[in-house]
């Protein structure tokens, strides 16, 4: 079980470069943030592939997404100057802290599929 989190950890990782990077390609005209960003999408998805023979598709999706979330707002802010009104942070906090429900409480991230 410690390896699939580890792997979704990457993924996760993988996902937001990606995204980051995404953003940098100023819609698809710089050549190296674009595939860079191919690069990163793939490799997230090769990781996550790993994760769903352990964790169940909705938990690890659950997972992924959420964290995914908080993780870009946080790189938006601060390396794109993008600023979250209350309202945007408290969602997010609502993202996190449903993150930590399932991982904390859930019997299904234990057991696994």
């Amino acid at each position: 079980m410690l390896h699939a989190y580890g792997m979704l950890g990457l993924a996760i990782i993988l996902e937001v470069i990606g995204t980051t990077l995404l953003q940098k390609s100023q819609q698809f005209t710089q050549l190296l943030p674009t595939l860079g960003m191919a690069v990163c999408y793939l490799g997230a998805f090769y990781c996550l592939s790993f994760v769903l023979r352990t964790i169940p598709v909705g938990l690890a999706y659950a997972i992924w997404s959420g964290l995914g979330i908080v993780l870009i707002a946080a790189v938006g802010y601060v390396l794109f100057g993008q600023k979250l009104d209350l309202p945007a942070l408290i969602g997010i906090g609502l993202i996190l802290a449903g993150v930590i429900v399932v991982n904390v409480f859930s019997e299904s991230v234990r057991h696994g599929a």
